[in-house]
């Protein structure tokens, strides 16, 4: 009697155990996450995550048209991953006026954005109105226009500076127009590795607790990993395991970002980039660990186009968007372009044998006409 092979081979003995698991619908575990990360046949790794996004998303990859917009530079934390945050009154330091925010908003490409992903520093002298009337005058310019705005520990320190409870934060900024909150912020939750890279900000049980109320206030959010500086495999796991576990009971998570760590004019300098393989490998070991996670994110900004389209292959449904001007990984050295025309991430998706869908923040598809553009209801 015959048995019908599995299309899977490997000579890594602990990626069978892997496979069987992904193949039966089970969970992965601690121990399982260790051994993706381990294994030499990245091929393998990469083969099962493809075989778990094809099943989720199919052939499709998305994309959006959005635009990047940091209010300030000026930061109350020095965090040693960070080459964004200034303090004030020193040298290339900035805070926007609510005019000039606006104006930037409606600076770029001719063709319309569909989201504002709005992120700062964390200003010790901007009050919480500053942050209230950003917003709403966002929505009274841009009312089509989703806006996807402050970080976890943003919410956090807002809610400490105006003496209110995250959960009253949350919604006098949902009142004002904030749509969806963006992943930023959560680093690495293992507190061995926050106390040395961003010992000022929230810790990362606070990070996944401020994510739950955001969740709990009809918040959909994103979430982030930043790897490649001095983390180890234990750590990566721990994050996205406690990731899942956050995501099991709100199910407010959309997409996961993995952030590649880029060194330059930060203290962390004399660290070495992540690799290619480090790139992809996080994206395919994101797919199989995230179970619960609807998408997985290639964000080229960080990662660069090229590693982006291969990792459509490797567990990425995603490649975020035409950006415009992002300023965060810019000052850390990343020599990606500061922008994107729609019509070269639609290449890059067909290039890589996907097919491109535009989306709006919430995973609907965008439908566009010469001048403008429809959500899908």
């Amino acid at each position: 009697m015959t048995t019908e092979r599995r299309p899977f081979q490997t000579d890594d003995s602990r990626l069978h155990r892997v496979a069987d698991k992904v193949f039966a619908g089970e969970r992965l575990s601690a121990e399982d996450g260790l051994a993706l990360y381990g294994s030499s046949d990245i091929l393998a790794v990469g083969w099962l995550a493809n075989n778990v996004r094809e099943k989720l998303q199919g052939d499709v990859a998305y994309f959006n048209v959005n635009r990047h917009i940091n209010p300030t530079n000026v930061c109350v934390a020095a965090c040693r991953l960070c080459a964004f945050g200034r303090k004030k009154d020193t040298p290339g330091s900035y805070t926007m006026a609510l005019e000039q925010a606006w104006e930037t908003a409606a600076s770029g490409y001719s063709e319309a954005v569909t989201e504002f992903h709005i992120v700062g520093g964390l200003h010790p002298d901007l009050p919480f109105e500053y942050f209230l009337d950003l917003v709403r005058g966002l929505k009274v310019r841009f009312p089509q226009v989703h806006i996807k705005a402050f970080t976890m520990v943003e919410i956090a320190f807002l809610a400490k500076r105006a003496k209110l409870t995250i959960p009253q934060t949350l919604e006098k900024l949902k009142e004002a127009g904030v749509d969806s909150m963006p992943g930023g912020g959560a680093e690495i939750f293992a507190d061995r590795v926050r106390h040395i890279i961003c010992d000022h900000k929230i810790d990362g049980d606070e990070w996944l607790e401020t994510a739950r109320m955001a969740h709990q206030a009809g918040l959909k959010s994103n979430a982030t990993m930043l790897y490649g500086h001095i983390e180890n495999d234990e750590d990566r796991v721990d994050h996205l395991l406690k990731l899942r576990a956050v995501q099991d009971d709100t199910h407010g998570f959309q997409t996961f970002i993995p952030l590649a760590f880029h060194p330059d004019n930060t203290p962390l300098e004399h660290l070495p980039r992540t690799t290619g393989l480090t790139d992809i490998r996080q994206i395919a070991v994101s797919r199989l660990l995230l179970d619960n996670f609807p998408h997985i994110k290639a964000y080229w900004q960080m990662m660069t186009a090229k590693i982006a389209q291969i990792a459509l292959r490797f567990g990425a449904d995603d490649i975020d968007g035409t950006v415009i001007e992002e300023k965060i990984y810019h000052d850390a050295g990343a020599t990606t372009p500061q922008g994107m025309r729609r019509q070269d991430l639609m290449r890059l998706i067909t290039e890589a044998g996907r097919v491109p869908v535009e989306r709006d923040t919430l995973y609907r598809a965008v439908t566009r006409t010469e001048d403008s553009f429809t959500v899908a209801v």
